[in-house]
């Protein structure tokens, strides 16, 4: 699957936990493939306003992997904040550049004062909006059309999120990934990082992750390592619909959206990738392993093998037989 990238902004005098603690949180999520592999959820961008490093309020260096000018598309798009988003310079470059990606960005969110880098943008206009409390009627007073309420940890309103206080950034994160994976997903990631996974009733604080208006991929998460542990089973997108509880035709859009392949061409290079390690093993025949990857027709299996791998199943394992052959033993003649 291909991960989602998330873009994290930095700035001079960011506040350093922002970016570590929700950027460790995405880094956490990951599938299991069925066989101990992690297969990864995200992958985190550092985005500089320019080439420099910065520093953050403590004095941390950061290096930039991407700049404004050069950043790649972005799935989601995370503002952490700090005292550097004070300076109406800074605040207005990372505003107008949000304008430029917002129509291209799925989501878009902010942590505690790095709503001070969104708000400029006239998106949050009307929405509600959490932020850090010390700030919050200050936000209010600058940007009259949002509702703030500092009292929420994490609100979500459309494609936009804002969070408030040192240790919401990973409430937010683990909130996002569960929208994305499933909650399990998510409890795997905040385990990973010795954290509980938020849970609060409304009128005290966070929605609940699961009561966001999530999509069906909450069940992909799991669903996925069913599959890898059942290749030889039909696994026609009708059969995977059913088991995710979801219509055919929406599961099919859902899946493509979530791991930008259909989910035939994703089953398929399962059984392909599963089908190669397991001729790599010695007295395998290729029909055994054919048949136990879920082909049921060896030339289906050959023709894939070879679009995939560029060689034929037969000459991979001869290949693989004479590489793993062991050198024969010298005959010492004795005197």
């Amino acid at each position: 699957m291909t991960p989602k990238r998330i873009g994290f902004l930095g700035f001079n005098h960011v506040i350093a936990s922002h970016l570590t603690g929700p950027a460790d949180a995405f880094t956490a999520a990951a599938l299991d493939d069925g066989f101990g592999n992690r297969l990864p959820c995200y992958e985190v961008c550092t985005i500089g306003l320019n080439a420099d490093p910065f520093s953050s309020e403590s004095g941390m260096i950061f290096q930039t992997q991407k700049t404004l000018r050069t950043a790649p598309p972005l799935d989601t798009i995370v503002i952490p904040g700090g005292p550097g988003l004070r300076s109406a310079e800074v605040s207005q470059t990372i505003s107008d550049w949000i304008l430029k990606r917002f129509a291209t960005t799925r989501r878009i969110a902010s942590i505690c004062t790095g709503i001070y880098g969104l708000a400029p943008t006239g998106l949050l206009d009307g929405r509600q909006v959490t932020t850090h409390w010390r700030v919050a009627t200050d936000v209010a007073r600058r940007f009259p059309k949002l509702r703030v309420d500092y009292k929420r940890l994490v609100v979500k309103d459309g494609p936009f999120y804002t969070s408030t206080g040192l240790t919401a950034g990973i409430d937010l994160s683990l909130a996002l990934i569960e929208e994305d994976y499933g909650r399990q997903v998510a409890i795997a990631a905040a385990q990973e990082l010795v954290t509980p996974l938020v849970k609060r009733e409304l009128g005290d604080g966070i929605c609940e992750p699961s009561s966001y208006d999530s999509q069906p991929t909450d069940r992909f998460g799991e669903l996925v390592a069913w599959i890898i542990r059942n290749l030889n089973a039909d696994l026609s997108v009708e059969i995977l619909a059913r088991r995710a509880c979801i219509s055919q035709r929406h599961f099919s859009r859902s899946f493509k959206s979530v791991f930008g392949t259909s989910p035939s061409e994703f089953v398929e290079n399962l059984r392909l990738n599963e089908a190669r390690r397991r001729l790599s093993t010695r007295q395998k025949t290729l029909k055994s392993v054919a048949t136990s990857v879920g082909f049921k027709n060896a030339d289906a299996f050959h023709r894939a093998f070879e679009k995939r791998f560029g060689t034929r199943p037969r000459r991979f394992t001869e290949a693989t037989e004479t590489f793993s052959e062991p050198a024969p033993k010298l005959a010492v003649v004795g005197h």
